[in-house]
């Protein structure tokens, strides 16, 4: 009697543990707050990613086990944003890539949190954002890149069909 009671408990726990499993992730999406700081003009960046969705992805691409633990973990973050995330000045029909320096990054209740700052005297309309973070490795992954500085607030949507799209002017009722 003990023993069924037993096999049925271990039955459910198995159960309970392959549902949670399968529905444990089914969204895969990052935020990213782009603002120009009023005192100095910067340009800042946080990005918010899901920890071990933005690990699989380098572990996928570089064929390595990879968590915080790895000797290169920052190192390896940062160059994976720096070639999946760029901020593009279309000013004069030219394309320069605004250089976003590496401030660094944080890891607090399963999320990544990413800094970066660039010096850049202008606004943000018309900057092109560049924005296929994790996309290759999960295909329903959906970024979002909200923006605003002192003219101009709104927001941009990204996935593995829009990996590029352009700031427009939205003026701020405030």
């Amino acid at each position: 009697m003990v023993r069924n009671s037993l096999f049925k408990s271990f039955i459910f726990c198995l159960l309970c543990g392959v549902v949670l499993s399968s529905t444990a992730h089914r969204y895969f999406f990052g935020l990213t707050d782009l603002s120009v700081n009023p005192k100095n003009n910067n340009i800042e960046v946080i990005h918010q990613l899901t920890a071990h969705d933005i690990d699989n992805a380098i572990a996928e691409q570089q064929q390595i086990h990879f968590s915080p633990e790895h000797p290169a973990y920052e190192k390896l973050i940062q160059n994976y944003v720096e070639a999946h995330f760029q901020l593009i000045d279309m000013r004069d029909n030219k394309q320069n890539v605004i250089k976003l320096n590496w401030i660094g990054f944080e890891i607090a209740k399963g999320n990544v949190y990413i800094y970066q700052e660039a010096n850049f005297e202008n606004y943000l309309s018309g900057i092109v954002v560049k924005n296929d973070l994790l996309v290759d490795t999960y295909p329903k992954q959906v970024n979002t890149v909200n923006y605003k500085d002192g003219t101009i607030i709104g927001s941009l949507t990204f996935s593995t069909s829009v990996k590029t799209s352009k700031i427009a002017i939205i003026r701020n009722n405030d």
